[in-house]
């Protein structure tokens, strides 16, 4: 908090404002509120992608666009069949999932759990850090997505195709 003086020369302690609203707040932040605000809103914005996908199907032909990477190459991309997936797994159907893009299914506990320990570690007020962003994680992660890539587009890792 800033401070400052009253006119008989005290220190006081002067709130500041939240750039959020305009309202005073308390200490560095500005509340828990406004450390809450960008956790929720992204976990609530997958939950309406994640909604959509489970309300149209994408198995269908004609309802979502096509994978503009396979139509140029003919080979699957690693996202290839992840809209299919997420569907599968909204619909509590794993073993269709793990058939469209098991990849994606492996990567969603992942994903759930920094989205989760970044909305915890907001709600107590510590610092964002990224757990996910040391160099050699970031690197196992693109291998992973690579070898992933390859082997789904080869003799040997057909099954892994959608």
């Amino acid at each position: 908090m800033p401070r400052g003086a009253d006119p008989a020369g005290r220190l006081v302690t002067v709130p500041r404002r939240s750039r959020l609203n305009g309202m005073r707040t308390a200490g560095r932040g500005g509340g828990r509120a406004r450390r809450m605000l960008l956790p929720l809103g992204t976990g609530a914005c997958a939950a309406i992608a994640v909604a959509c996908v489970a309300a149209v199907d994408p198995h269908r032909a004609g309802r979502l666009p096509l994978c503009p990477f396979s139509l140029l190459t003919g080979w699957y991309c690693p996202a290839c069949g992840g809209l299919r997936a997420v569907h599968d797994l909204a619909h509590g159907d794993l073993a269709g999932a793990l058939d469209m893009n098991p990849l994606v299914v492996a990567g969603a506990p992942v994903v759930l759990g920094i989205w989760a320990r970044w909305t915890l570690r907001s709600w107590r007020g510590r610092p964002a850090r990224e757990p996910f962003a040391h160099p050699i994680l970031v690197l196992a992660a693109v291998a992973v997505v690579l070898v992933f890539w390859v082997a789904r587009n080869t003799f040997v890792g057909r099954f892994l195709a959608p």
